[in-house]
């Protein structure tokens, strides 16, 4: 493989300055802040020369939540690497808390990625975001450890079947992207139910938190968060060695 040219060194740069300054703009004033004439003006270059990277912010905006995904997901991967493979419940609880740990410390990059109006509940897919990947992974080897005990097919709600039968074949493809390959009759759609509401459930007390609108005062928010969780792995079947 060729040497990156001159010119394209240069380009890879102006590249992750833009992507940082808009970063440092969410970070500092919010995503409303995020905008090619002030990343522009930060930069000292014209705003219509940001077209040559980007179409749009709606596309910026995109890269940078990608970015943001990555860096979470490097810090999951961070906190996995010291539990064995085969202790799959502990891995499970190491995610939920690793992503409210991330959440609380970066609330506007969690408001950019996890809670605009933009998109699916204003987050990436999971099946294309490196958090996704991750948490989707760690998914798939508990399937296929056969630890958790889902509600029946019968038992999910009909008026849920259709959108369940998307998500089931959404999440086999993605756990195979990640080297997990599970069978289709161990992801079910009972299964898919009992998944969606696990992360229905832990990104709502997340949520709460992070934009603190608990309905009353709450003085040991990690006593509720792990309360929460405790309800969660019990109920998927799951046991806390």
């Amino acid at each position: 493989m060729s040497e990156p040219t001159r010119r394209e060194r240069a380009r890879a740069a102006t590249d992750r300055d833009i992507r940082q300054q808009a970063r440092t703009l969410l970070v500092n004033e919010g995503p409303e802040a995020v905008t090619l004439r002030a990343i522009a003006r930060q930069l000292g270059i014209t705003a219509p020369a940001l077209y040559r990277y980007y179409s749009s912010r709606e596309d910026l905006v995109h890269h940078v939540r990608m970015d943001i995904c990555a860096d979470l997901a490097e810090e999951l991967t961070t906190d996995l690497a010291g539990i064995p493979e085969t202790d799959t419940v502990t891995q499970v609880l190491t995610i939920c808390r690793g992503f409210r740990r991330w959440a609380l410390a970066h609330p506007r990059e969690f408001t950019m990625v996890f809670a605009s109006p933009t998109g699916m509940s204003g987050s990436p897919e999971l099946k294309s975001d490196p958090f996704g990947q991750i948490f989707l992974s760690v998914a798939g080897k508990v399937l296929m450890a056969k630890q958790i005990t889902p509600p029946s097919d019968d038992e999910v709600p009909e008026v849920m079947r259709a959108d369940l039968e998307h998500f089931r074949a959404d999440m086999l493809a993605t756990v195979a992207a990640t080297g997990v390959e599970v069978p289709d009759d161990v992801l079910s759609i009972g299964t898919a139910y009992m998944v969606l509401q696990f992360w229905i459930r832990l990104y709502g007390q997340v949520a709460l938190e992070v934009f603190e609108h608990f309905p009353f005062v709450v003085s040991n928010t990690d006593a509720l968060f792990e309360i929460m969780l405790a309800g969660l792995v019990q109920e998927a079947g799951l046991t806390i060695e």
